[in-house]
């Protein structure tokens, strides 16, 4: 039996109401569509479609078979458009979230590139800082960065992340380079004012009898701001030291713009990860997003370019 010409015909069936139906779309008699049928049930041990003369009607199994090979057809068809045509003929559209400041930088300037790729996807870009329910908003999928909470999302690591202390050397020229993190109580620190964010503080790991451990420092200093952007800004205006993200701040230490201190205490990395809700059958459009953002982020010098 061809099980897979047998799946396209319990489909037809089910979806057309009628063996007649099934037939005349694929041209041939009720009767071959019928035998198709029961080689399938036979060989399956159970029952899909109740026949009768005026109708069919799926059993308890067939509806939950017809689910499973309406999604087992759908991929199949995906994988022949990935080899057919020149490439990949991803199609519906594509819903995607991640932190405004992160986004703007490494996600929007990516977006249209995918499409030029893929014109048969739309795509709706949302940039939030909160923490975006997925499933209830009907998003495909997140970027997120920093530590996961424990959910049921499904996670794929990206790249890493630190947090680093940076400045400008004129900034250092003038107030010296702090040489332990207690150092930064004696400099103008510029940092988050948002109660909700940094809340323990900037992390550092130091060295202990038993090895090494991560601790919190909360620095102070003349200027703060709720904003990441308004401190990155200032920080290379000359107005102190930030606590910044690789990915904000790496192509200006390549530059030379900034300087990254206090480098042998740099708290281990977190990461950036694409996070989605579990499926068993992944939309190719989401799966050939993620593979898309994981290519560029794995480039060698990808966080040492300029902003997109």
């Amino acid at each position: 039996m061809d099980k897979l010409k047998a799946f396209e015909t319990f489909v037809s069936v089910a979806t057309k109401g009628s063996l007649t139906a099934a037939a005349r779309a694929e041209g041939v008699a009720p009767a071959i569509i019928g035998r198709r049928l029961d080689a399938l049930e036979e060989n399956l041990g159970v029952k899909l479609l109740v026949r009768t003369t005026r109708r069919i009607t799926l059993t308890h199994e067939g509806s939950a078979f017809l689910e499973d090979c309406q999604r087992l057809l759908s991929d199949v068809a995906n994988a022949e458009a990935s080899v057919s045509a020149g490439g990949v003929k991803a199609s519906g559209h594509l819903r995607i979230t991640a932190p405004a400041g992160f986004g703007r930088r490494h996600v929007a300037p990516l977006v249209p590139r995918f499409r030029e790729l893929h014109p048969d996807v739309s795509i709706s870009l949302n940039l939030s800082d909160r923490v975006v329910d997925l499933a209830a908003e009907g998003f495909d999928c997140a970027v997120r960065v920093g530590d996961l909470p424990d959910s049921s999302l499904v996670s794929v690591r990206m790249a890493d992340n630190r947090r680093l202390c940076v400045a400008t050397p004129g900034y250092l020229a003038r107030r010296g380079t702090p040489l332990q993190p207690s150092d930064l109580l004696q400099h103008d620190c510029l940092t988050l004012s948002s109660d909700a964010s940094q809340t323990r503080g900037w992390a550092f790991r130091t060295s202990t009898e038993t090895g090494h451990e991560v601790t919190h420092l909360r620095p102070g200093g003349p200027l703060d701001c709720s904003d990441g952007q308004v401190l990155h800004d200032w920080c290379l205006a000359g107005y102190g030291i930030a606590w910044r993200s690789t990915w904000e701040v790496e192509s200006e230490i390549q530059s030379g713009q900034l300087v990254a201190v206090l480098e042998d205490f740099a708290a281990p990395p977190n990461g950036i990860f694409v996070v989605f809700p579990q499926r068993k059958h992944l939309p190719l459009r989401v799966r050939l997003w993620i593979d898309y953002l994981k290519h560029h982020y794995a480039q060698t010098g990808y966080w040492q370019a300029p902003p997109h």
